[in-house]
């Protein structure tokens, strides 16, 4: 957020400034959405509603994504995923209650953890595991957590989990009763192997799922909680109590979104040539220790040789050259401060702009950079 502000002062003075800062996609809605969004603002009341159509519509994708048939009433529709996140840990645990997650991992699990009174078991993890938990992470936790959060795609660095690895996770969960969390709102968004959803392997999962992503809606606010049939109903009540319902015109446009997949496909592809791009890229800025990202749209960059800074770090890049990415910390309260993120989710011209302004700065940051900064 600091550096997003920063970046908005500087646009605001009339600076060229790049927005590679947040995972967002530049693309918009698919375009069969944004009509019915016209034609539905014209004929309904649009009052507190939860669409079985929508609910109805997300089984087929399951069905047609995943090879896996459930329930409707088994989706509970949010406005995002974040929601869905509270849901999840509201409808499980008790204040007090640990949860495993890995570190580096998305900012808002810790935060959203400590709101609601519980507590983060962050699992340290690099390049060596690709910077996700494994099963052999979970297997030495004594006492063993009450949940766990997994991601794949991962958020900051885009690696997928494969088959192998899920179902030795869901192994040691069903052995040592720890409920599963599996954050999935980037799949859609792959370039190597398809992410697998976790509930192949442990149906008893609560899985997240978004329409901002793959879907590129990210202001329609529009997500779900896709939960075992056994919970589903408190888990409701939850929603209904804290949330009401999702907005009923992003669930009117969001129906027609998930049978857009030619033109989301097309936006997959741009991310494909961006991310290829900057990983072509990445060794003329000397940047060698990443783990390739599988999915979503972002780069995790080791920059240790360069800062134990990176929020520094990265304002005195964006100042520079006009670029925003994103400091580690906000990943890693830790390992971060050498670490950033950078996101291809942008234009692929606006990559190649990046590029030309990073490739010069990079080359010479070494130089450039205050004694107070460097790694001793």
């Amino acid at each position: 957020m600091e550096i997003n502000r920063l970046a908005h002062r500087m646009r605001a003075e009339g600076r060229s400034v790049i927005h590679m800062e947040y995972g967002q996609p530049s693309t918009g809605a698919p375009a069969a959405a944004i009509e019915v969004a016209h034609r539905v603002l014209d004929q309904d009341g649009l009052g507190y509603w939860e669409s079985r159509e929508l609910q109805v519509g997300l089984a087929r994708h399951y069905l047609r994504t995943y090879g896996i048939e459930i329930e409707p009433e088994r989706f509970i529709l949010t406005c995002g995923a974040s929601p869905a996140l509270v849901l999840a840990l509201a409808a499980n645990f008790d204040a007090g209650d640990e949860v495993a997650l890995a570190r580096p991992g998305y900012v808002a699990y810790r935060n959203t953890l400590k709101a609601l009174h519980l507590v983060p078991r962050e699992i340290a993890c690099n390049e060596t595991t690709r910077y996700q938990l494994t099963a052999a992470h979970l297997d030495t936790l004594d006492p063993a957590p009450r949940g766990v959060i997994v991601a794949s795609p991962a958020n900051p660095t885009g690696t997928i989990i494969d088959a192998s690895e899920l179902a030795g996770i869901a192994e040691v969960c069903r052995r040592k009763g720890i409920v599963v969390i599996s954050d999935e709102i980037y799949h859609g968004l792959s370039y190597t192997e398809p992410a697998q959803t976790m509930l192949r392997f442990e149906p008893g999962a609560f899985v997240l799922g978004s329409f901002s992503k793959y879907f590129s809606m990210v202001g329609w606010r529009l997500g779900w909680l896709l939960a075992p049939a056994e919970h589903a109903g408190r888990a409701r009540a939850f929603c209904g109590n804290m949330y009401l319902t999702a907005p009923s015109l992003s669930q009117h446009a969001g129906l027609v979104a998930l049978d857009a997949r030619e033109e989301l496909q097309g936006h997959v592809e741009t991310y494909r040539r961006n991310r290829q791009l900057l990983l072509d890229a990445l060794p003329t800025l000397g940047l060698k220790r990443i783990a390739p990202p599988d999915g979503a749209f972002y780069v995790y960059a080791d920059v240790r040789h360069l800062t134990s800074d990176s929020l520094s770090f990265c304002k005195e890049l964006l100042r520079d050259t006009g670029v925003a990415t994103a400091p580690g910390i906000d990943f890693d309260p830790l390992d971060g401060r050498h670490h950033i993120r950078l996101s291809f989710a942008v234009s692929t011209a606006q990559i190649k702009e990046a590029i030309g302004r990073l490739e010069p700065w990079f080359q010479g940051a070494a130089g450039r950079l205050a004694p107070s900064s460097q790694l001793t």
